[in-house]
């Protein structure tokens, strides 16, 4: 019913994590973005931005033609509501979860990424981009842990699509140059979805499909040499 496209990284692993939680049946289809799957044309048909994830719902709720949806807070928000999952549907509580899912899709997820780019994949060490995105990471995680203060999770007590966004961008944390000994809330909001038997699913069957640790230089030229899809019919 649900077909996943999907890669090993921060973005495909929010998915995975909802359809762990909620139980749902999928299938998984590994894109190797360095190799560049994601150019091509059948996922493209899904996924206009040349980006994991994607998915492809056989079975939507009004009954008609197959839904695909890329962008992964699009799709966490869908199967939230095609789950009645991990959202409210009262106003309050459920933009009190969307505002943080946007945070993190306009910047945690943006900067951090920048952060990685810089401090391990840049061809040339720039200690002004490095400084830059090291000082935002730690400004972004001053923000969490301050949200934090008093939840139990990012929006209230209750385990929402807006820790499943959040989480994996910060499961690598020393990477980044944080340390979460300096953010106590978001130590131990992160070793509580660690241990989550979903999240442990989710991050076993990344190990299905990668168990590579390091990135080649051919998968950085194909990741960071793009200027996007060649257009259709050129």
């Amino acid at each position: 019913m649900l077909e996943l496209y999907y890669w090993t990284t921060p973005n495909g692993h929010k998915v995975t994590m909802f359809l762990e939680e909620a139980k749902l049946a999928y299938t998984l289809h590994p894109v190797n973005i360095g190799r560049g799957d994601q150019f091509e044309p059948a996922f493209l048909a899904i996924a206009p931005n040349n980006r994991i994830p994607a998915l492809v719902d056989r079975e939507p709720a009004d009954g008609g033609e197959p839904l695909s949806l890329f962008e992964s807070g699009a799709i966490l928000e869908y199967l939230a509501d095609k789950t009645g999952r991990f959202l409210p549907r009262e106003t309050r509580p459920r933009f009190a979860v969307l505002q943080w899912l946007y945070w993190q899709m306009g910047g945690l997820g943006p900067m951090l990424g920048q952060n990685h780019h810089f401090r391990g994949y840049a061809p040339e060490t720039i200690d002004y981009a490095i400084k830059r995105y090291t000082d935002e990471a730690k400004r972004l995680y001053r923000v969490l842990d301050n949200q934090l203060e008093g939840r139990r999770f990012v929006a209230g007590d209750d385990y929402s699509i807006a820790d499943m966004a959040c989480y994996p961008w910060t499961v690598s944390h020393e990477r980044q140059g944080v340390d979460l000994a300096d953010y106590p809330n978001v130590a131990r909001w992160f070793a509580e979805i660690s241990a989550r038997p979903a999240t442990e699913r989710a991050y076993a069957r990344a190990e299905e499909v990668n168990s590579e640790t390091t990135m080649s230089e051919e998968a950085k030229r194909v990741l960071f040499g793009q200027t996007g899809p060649e257009r259709p019919g050129a």
